[in-house]
């Protein structure tokens, strides 16, 4: 297994990051339609100052998304990871979890005592990644999307730092 860099996201690596998020698209993961070919990753809401990139084998295999949950000061000591995937050549080497990680310490470095997050019922795969990451279930959103003609739930997860 090669050595897996976490780093901060570029505005250079925004193309890569189109390419990865388009190819890793699935409803299994996602609620909105995937991203168009020419739309930018980066955008007014959230710039690269937002995400950590992985690269392994010198090419990048992953991203994850670390962001305030909310606008307000009241829930300024809160990060929220909106946006985890791995390319598929990447899966099973750790990239997913060393991108968890790396968020939680990046939020921990931003003054943050919690992160949380929201994953689809369905997507196991995910659920036991952030369970191995120290995050647990806080609570559930019982069909809140409809996805491929199915209701499925919203899991509420979150740690501390």
């Amino acid at each position: 297994m090669s050595d897996i860099r976490v780093r901060p996201a570029l505005l250079s690596d925004d193309p890569a990051l189109v390419r990865l998020e388009r190819a890793t698209w699935s409803t299994l993961h996602a609620v909105r339609p995937p991203r168009e070919e020419n739309e930018d990753f980066f955008g007014e809401r959230f710039g690269p100052d937002a995400f950590l990139v992985a690269e392994t084998d010198g090419r990048l295999a992953g991203f994850v998304g670390l962001v305030p949950p909310t606008p307000l000061a009241s829930n300024a000591h809160v990060r929220q990871i909106q946006g985890l995937a791995v390319d598929t050549w990447a899966r099973g080497r750790g990239v997913g979890l060393e991108l968890v990680l790396a968020a939680v310490v990046e939020a921990r470095r931003q003054g943050a005592v919690r992160v949380t997050l929201r994953v689809l019922g369905h997507n196991t795969p995910a659920r036991r990644l952030y369970e191995a990451a120290g995050f647990t279930v806080e609570g559930v959103l019982p069909g809140e999307f409809l996805l491929d003609g199915v209701y499925v739930d919203d899991v509420c997860m979150g740690r501390r730092v």
